[in-house]
């Protein structure tokens, strides 16, 4: 009888997810913090940078929605999270003018 070792199992997976989600993660900020380099530094506007950090969450947002593992409790924290930075961005706009 030949056994062949098993390629994949739920371990293997699970690392895997994590290093994609260290990836994303290392990204997004990496992005974040050159936006602000950008901006801050140089006097550049950083909207191609933040564009792509949030086209990077939208992604995974409908990739996950689409496979329908995305709960009630995550679309309250999304929307929280969309009206804080819009509150934010909107003091912020206020104190520069």
């Amino acid at each position: 009888m030949n056994r062949s070792a098993v390629q994949r199992d739920e371990r293997t997976i699970a690392v895997e997810n994590a290093s994609y989600r260290w990836s994303y993660l290392t990204l997004s900020f990496g992005l974040l913090a050159i936006s602000a380099v950008r901006s801050l530094l140089r006097h550049e506007a950083p909207w191609d940078l933040l564009l792509l950090v949030i086209v990077g969450g939208g992604v995974n947002a409908l990739y996950q929605a689409r496979h329908r593992v995305l709960s009630p409790r995550w679309a309250r924290l999304a929307l929280a999270s969309v009206g804080l930075a819009a509150l934010i961005a909107m003091v912020i706009v206020a104190l520069h003018r």
